[in-house]
């Protein structure tokens, strides 16, 4: 595509509201830094209010580390989230413009049954992502049941579990097939991450030439995750959402790179240079 995606500009009038309300859904016990993440990028993504849904032995950590995100406790089944919470978290979606499911949500106790309760459900475009992904796993047709818009967004190993592909190998020697492959089969937009990340819709597709080696590090796609859940919330159609996500994922952590360097790259320091990369495309 010969140009990006761009967000609207701000009215001077605005409010909290006219941004968007994102809600992100995931978290586990050892694992709640991911869902953090998320928060913090779709805050530092321009979206009005964001929602974060974990465990409820892990929401105490919510307040003190996205001080500007709210939280809700969710039942929860060997530290991680339980089954009889997807009704909870599917009336917090009817007040969501957008909704992320899997950052540090592990695999334990219920989590897969919560999974397949929650999916087909969600009222506003849905990111899957991560351990939602992860439990997934080939029953594709739970993401076709959706009646609202679904981005998911596997990275090789989990691309190769959802076609029952039996390596990350087979999918990196054909990855534009396998990104086809992905959208005719769930319907949803799809982002294989890697080097020259993939967004494909089954129709259109973009290969991003943004970032990085040093971006290959925990929390790197969590990050992903949180923008573009939040451009979603802000009205941007999925595959735009995503296009545009991931051409400012790489932005970010190419100034994080030469700011300091690829070695030293952590998930974090691609959230704090988002706020540049934002005014440099534009949405200012």
């Amino acid at each position: 595509m010969s140009e990006l995606p761009e967000l609207s500009a701000r009215p001077r009038e605005a409010h909290k509201g006219d941004f968007g309300t994102c809600l992100i859904v995931g978290g586990s016990h050892g694992m709640t830094g991911a869902i953090v993440l998320a928060a913090r990028a779709a805050l530092r993504s321009g979206v009005g209010l964001c929602r974060v849904a974990v465990p409820l032995g892990r929401e105490a950590v919510i307040p003190m580390a996205v001080t500007e995100a709210t939280s809700i406790g969710l039942a929860e089944c060997e530290g991680a989230i339980a089954s009889r919470a997807a009704e909870p978290v599917l009336e917090a979606a009817r007040s969501a413009d957008a909704v992320a499911i899997g950052p540090g949500m592990s695999r334990a106790g219920e989590v897969s049954d919560f999974v397949e309760r929650v999916l087909p459900s969600v009222p506003a475009p849905l990111v899957v992502d991560a351990d939602a992904l992860n439990v997934l796993g080939c029953k594709t047709e739970l993401l076709n049941m959706r009646d609202a818009r679904t981005v998911i967004t596997p990275h090789p190993g989990e691309a190769a579990r959802m076609l029952e592909l039996e390596s990350a190998a087979d999918v990196q020697r054909d990855r534009l097939g396998v990104a086809g492959q992905l959208a005719a089969r769930t319907g949803a937009v799809v982002v294989l991450k890697g080097a020259g990340t993939l967004v494909m819709d089954g129709e259109r597709s973009f290969c991003n030439q943004s970032g990085n080696p040093g971006m290959a590090t925990g929390g790197s796609g969590d990050v992903l995750t949180g923008m573009i859940v939040a451009l979603l919330a802000q009205g941007l159609e999925p595959f735009d959402a995503s296009v545009l996500a991931v051409v400012a994922h790489g932005r970010a952590g190419d100034h994080a790179a030469r700011d300091g360097s690829q070695a030293g790259l952590i998930a974090g320091d691609i959230v704090d240079r988002l706020p540049v990369v934002w005014r440099d495309l534009g949405s200012d």
